[in-house]
């Protein structure tokens, strides 16, 4: 039986990206055009920027994933797209390209959540894995427990309450002045600090949900800073990072371990681009073995966004016929549910 090659397309936030993958576990090309460039002066995404290269970036992008995986329109066997959740006027423009090339070559157009692409995508990097499973999804935009029944089966189990953990990141580098994007550097500045230097608190760890909150552990670095600064005592900048970051490793890595022994799963994975913080996968790893649990994380290039994800998840839905029409809307909120 031939491989099924769909070509996937990601413009959720502020990479413009396009990749073909064979049947869902075989990557052809995966081509990324980063804009962090454009946006570090700001120290955030500007969504109107990302949406203007969007419009700039996505044709030559998609032209060089198809010359990479040296094949055309008519090798594709399905088109997905991210329809959400995201920048609304990001994901539009994936999402319209994605319409005319569906329209123009009569190839089925899938329709992909965002969330669901960065779990799936450790089946890319892990073919032999299978659910069910706990996910621990951490983004720029998005933190959440998730545990995954069977493919297209989730169940939201807990979420930020506020920040997401790369925000968190992003805000307190930001307010010291690092740079952008935080989280990469803050993980290289506490490799070089002491996490017990400063107590900073573990916002509703003891809970009974699964929920996070980060807006008052960034308030309490910011306070912290302002004052060290009012008694004249210089900061250590790596303890400082270092105290942070472990706050919020200490939280995700108690409510995903408690998560996978309440739905008995023995299986964890990581998913999203704070899936690069090397502590984080380190100890999650570790505090996983030590309960029996097999522990899965993409290689860092698969834990940003990108399109193979995003064509990995098309996949699985072109396998059970969920295609999507093109009067599809592009969703910056959409939720992970349940297919029937």
């Amino acid at each position: 039986m031939d491989e099924k090659l769909i070509l996937g397309i990601e413009t959720s936030c502020d990479e413009t990206a396009a990749a073909i993958v064979a049947d869902g576990k075989r990557i052809l090309s995966n081509v990324v055009a980063s804009q962090v460039e454009w946006h570090r002066k700001f120290s955030g995404v500007v969504p109107e920027i990302a949406s203007r290269k969007h419009v700039e970036l996505i044709s030559p992008v998609i032209e060089e994933a198809l010359l990479e995986a040296n094949v055309t329109l008519d090798d594709i066997d399905a088109i997905a797209v991210t329809q959400g959740p995201g920048l609304v006027g990001a994901l539009l423009v994936g999402l319209g390209v994605a319409k005319g090339l569906s329209y123009a070559t009569k190839l089925p157009l899938i329709c992909v959540n965002h969330i669901e692409a960065h779990i799936l995508v450790n089946f890319l990097e892990y073919p032999d894995l299978k659910p069910p499973l706990v996910a621990l999804v951490v983004s720029g935009g998005h933190t959440a427990l998730v545990y995954m029944k069977d493919f297209g089966k989730y169940e939201v189990l807990g979420e930020t309450l506020d920040d997401a953990a790369g925000e968190a990141f992003d805000k307190v580098a930001k307010f010291l002045d690092l740079g952008y994007p935080g989280g990469p550097i803050i993980d290289d500045l506490a490799a070089k600090g002491d996490p017990q230097s400063i107590n900073f608190p573990r916002a509703i760890i003891k809970t009974d949900d699964y929920n996070f909150s980060l807006s008052g552990l960034k308030t309490a670095v910011l306070n912290y800073v302002s004052r060290q600064q009012a008694m004249g005592k210089e900061i250590d900048i790596p303890d400082l990072c270092a105290s942070f970051q472990a706050a919020i490793i200490d939280v995700q890595i108690y409510k995903t371990l408690r998560a996978a022994a309440e739905k008995g799963v023995d299986k964890i994975v990581l998913a999203g681009g704070v899936a690069a913080n090397k502590s984080l996968r380190e100890r999650l790893q570790n505090e996983a073995a030590k309960e029996g649990k097999d522990f899965f994380y993409p290689t860092p290039f698969l834990c940003t966004d990108n399109a193979a994800m995003i064509a990995c998840a098309g996949y699985f839905k072109f396998k059970k016929r969920k295609t999507c029409s093109l009067d599809a809307n592009a969703d910056p909120n959409m939720r992970l549910v349940n297919e029937s």
